[in-house]
């Protein structure tokens, strides 16, 4: 797989989230979203602005989303 199909790979795992359950847990899924789209865009302008390697990047990104993961609200179509 090439370097640039790999990053696109990433910054979807990092916006592809469950969608909240209810509206109270709108607020932390609202928040988790946010910080992932904060960090795939580090990683997006890095490679088309800075020339950083695209690889690089997918890295960067999913260890970013590893130490923040999509959890502490309910999704939806989850059990209770």
């Amino acid at each position: 797989m090439s370097a640039d199909r790999v990053l696109l790979q990433a910054v979807l795992e990092a916006l592809d989230i469950p969608h909240p359950a209810t509206v109270g847990d709108s607020e932390v899924h609202g928040r988790i979203l946010l910080d992932r789209v904060m960090h795939a865009r580090v990683a997006l302008e890095g490679v088309l602005q800075r020339g950083d390697d695209p690889g690089w990047s997918a890295d960067y990104l999913r260890s970013r989303l590893v130490e923040k993961p999509a959890t502490g609200y309910r999704a939806w179509g989850e059990r209770p």
